[in-house]
């Protein structure tokens, strides 16, 4: 999705800064050499900015003292949540799954009419920006699509933004959702996209503070049940949320959002950015006939 900065829009920008003062005297050469410097300074900028993004996005799953090497490098403090998250041993006890889970080994999440003809997989990590860019602009489509019976959705949900970040929030997030799934499959669609609509940015992990996660829950009408509370705190899915993790890095998908039809890919981002609704309904049209 991220893209390198095209240089020739800054080169633009420093020709039409050299009309504007134009002339060959002294004024004139300082305030295109100023230009030139804006301009090169602008362009690192940008360069800096497109790779932060790139390593964000890129699916690096890295050790615990290497995250920490890497975040101290890049001068980058990770809000880390501490006791208000399930604990380790919540993520070592039994493995409870949700009901409503689907998938041989119960790690996917199925959303939409069972007997749908086709088939769209969406693998994605609570706190992937690309992932909020993607549900923001075209996650309404893909509900009512999956709605009208084009197709079923069945998201593969990841955890691998906790080892390249830090913090806990995808997994914990994770877990709040399977006790959203116990609770019923549109539970936690609702739960899903208020999550999204509420993203921190994702060296933020306040989603790994399971009382901001009962606060979004209480956006969705009659999920916060004493079991669902419960749940969350107590991480009771936390083992499930491990194992559903550990199926997406087998999966062979290397990056989030990753979108695909009957198993072929969608290039749902184009120049940086999710295409448009109509562009994804006339993709599926393409794939479906």
């Amino acid at each position: 999705m991220s893209k390198k900065p095209q240089t020739p829009a800054y080169a633009s920008a420093s020709a039409s800064a050299e009309k504007k003062t134009g002339g060959t005297n002294t004024g004139g050469k300082q305030s295109r050499s100023a230009a030139r410097r804006a301009a090169t300074e602008r362009m690192r900028e940008e360069r800096e900015r497109a790779e932060r993004s790139a390593k964000i996005r890129r699916r690096t799953v890295v050790g615990a003292a290497t995250a920490a090497v890497l975040a101290l490098a890049a001068g980058v403090a990770f809000a880390v949540g501490g006791s208000s998250g399930p604990g380790d041993a919540a993520a070592h006890g039994p493995l409870v799954t949700p009901a409503n889970a689907s998938g041989a080994d119960g790690t996917v999440i199925t959303y939409g009419k069972g007997d749908a003809p086709h088939t769209l997989e969406i693998y994605e990590d609570f706190r992937c920006p690309y992932c909020e860019r993607l549900e923001t602009t075209d996650g309404k489509t893909i509900q009512q699509l999956a709605d009208a019976g084009t197709y079923k959705v069945e998201y593969h949900l990841a955890t691998f933004l906790d080892q390249g970040l830090g913090g806990k929030g995808s997994r914990t997030a994770l877990a709040a959702a399977g006790a959203a799934l116990n609770e019923g499959v549109d539970k936690f669609k609702q739960f899903h996209d208020v999550l999204y609509a509420n993203q921190p940015d994702e060296r933020n992990d306040s989603f790994a503070d399971v009382n901001r996660l009962l606060d979004l829950a209480g956006q969705v009408p009659g999920l916060k049940t004493d079991s669902f509370v419960k749940a969350v705190q107590g991480g009771t899915y936390a083992p499930w949320a491990d194992q559903v993790g550990k199926a997406f890095d087998k999966s062979g998908v290397t990056g989030t959002p990753t979108v695909k039809l009957d198993g072929q890919k969608l290039e749902v981002f184009a120049g940086g950015a999710p295409v448009a609704p109509d562009r994804f309904t006339a993709m599926v049209k393409q794939v479906t006939g």
